[in-house]
């Protein structure tokens, strides 16, 4: 597998991942809306008033979440795995001697041609680290030295 393959297939990775969030997202909207709109006056008016204002702020907290997810969605959109640079941006796989990255999203552990890759957002702390590093520096980490040894 070429470089170029196992981008494509940590970038599909990423996708899949972040199409579970959006689905989930919009599966939690869907049951506070139908709450909403099932939920009947009560004869305890107050009450019925305090269930509604709680499914209102759930459906609010929910809206955040879907806009959040689809602007992951989005930066996941320009990511273009055929470039190839020598210093670590947005796309980059990066090898070091102790593990190994893919600069995208916050998607976790992910297992390509029998090597682990974290997937991680270049805001995260890690990844702000890593960002416009180039292959031979050396990064500390968390009290933790280690060397990139490639970027593609």
């Amino acid at each position: 597998m070429n470089n170029t393959e196992i981008k494509q297939q940590l970038l599909k990775h990423c996708e899949l991942f972040i199409e579970k969030r959006l689905a989930n997202v919009q599966h939690n909207i869907a049951e506070v809306q139908d709450a909403l709109t099932s939920e009947t006056k009560s004869t305890a008016g107050d009450k019925h008033e305090t269930g509604r204002a709680m499914l209102q702020l759930e459906r609010e907290k929910f809206g955040v979440q879907l806009s959040e997810v689809n602007q992951v969605k989005q930066a996941l959109s320009k990511i273009d795995v055929s470039k190839t640079s020598h210093t670590i941006c947005l796309g980059s796989a990066v090898i070091t001697d102790i593990s190994n990255y893919f600069i995208a999203i916050s998607a976790g552990q992910i297992l390509v041609n029998n090597i682990i890759y974290f997937a991680i957002a270049p805001n995260t702390p890690i990844g702000k680290l890593l960002i416009s590093k180039q292959a031979g520096e050396d990064v500390s980490f968390r009290n933790q030295k280690f060397k990139i040894l490639n970027v593609f």
